[in-house]
Parts: C-alpha cells; sequence; structure tokens
C-alpha cells in the first residue's frame, strides 16, 4: 500500500472519530483511538516511536518522539490546539527528513470540521 492509500484511509478515521467525538479532547486521547482504530483495520502502526538521529559520528538515541507511524511510511503529528503554530509543519517536515519518509499528516482534532485541521507534508527527498 502507497502513501496516498494510507493517507485516504486515515483520513476516513480521523473523519469518523471526529464525527462522534468532536474537537476539544486531548491529544493522547485521539492519539490512543487512532492508534487503535488503525491497528484494527489490520496496519502496522507504532505509537510515540523514539527515533534516533544521526549527526556525522554521533548518535543521539532520540532525536525526536514519533506520535503514529503508519507501516512505516506515513508519520502523523497529533494535535489539539487552537491554532496551528507555523513551527508544527516545520516539525513534521524535518520528521520525514530524519527517517527518510515520504508523507506525514499533521492532525488538529480542535477544529469544527476535521478537514480544517489536516495539513498534508510531503517530503521531497
Amino acid at each position: 500500500m502507497n502513501e496516498n492509500e494510507l493517507s485516504k484511509i486515515i483520513v476516513d478515521v480521523c473523519y469518523k472519530m471526529h464525527v462522534k467525538l468532536g474537537p476539544g479532547l486531548l491529544e493522547t486521547v485521539y492519539e490512543t483511538i487512532l492508534f487503535y482504530e488503525l491497528t484494527k483495520l489490520g496496519l502496522t502502526v507504532e505509537k510515540q516511536k523514539p527515533l534516533p538521529l544521526l549527526w556525522d559520528d554521533l548518535k543521539m538515541d532520540v532525536g525526536f518522539r514519533a506520535d503514529l507511524i503508519v507501516e512505516d511510511k506515513v508519520i502523523l503529528e497529533i494535535k489539539s490546539v487552537e491554532q496551528i503554530a507555523p513551527v508544527y509543519g516545520k516539525q513534521v517536515l524535518t520528521y520525514l527528513k530524519i527517517t527518510n519518509c515520504k508523507l506525514g499528516l499533521l492532525i488538529n482534532f480542535n477544529e469544527i470540521l476535521i478537514k480544517n485541521g489536516i495539513t498534508r507534508i510531503v517530503n521531497n527527498l
């Protein structure tokens, strides 16, 4: 399954969650339910995965911690905030570069319409 196919599944699950729960819950609630729903669909999902950062000969065991990584292809950054700060998108792009993944989704569940809370971020490698 490619990144776009995974993205469609993820967005569909987010939509269903948002319709049922609405905005305003903690990020960890949305993250936990999204993890549960995606694994229930048979997808491999890693939650709060620490990822190393390499700099020359220096290896830092935790460069960042990914909220969710789906099928080792799509990084999900989950938010539940009033407004998405520009730095969040930059962080996701950096995460993509560090992992060599191509697609990240920045998902803010604190929106009236979830479609306004989902931002696709692409690493052009």
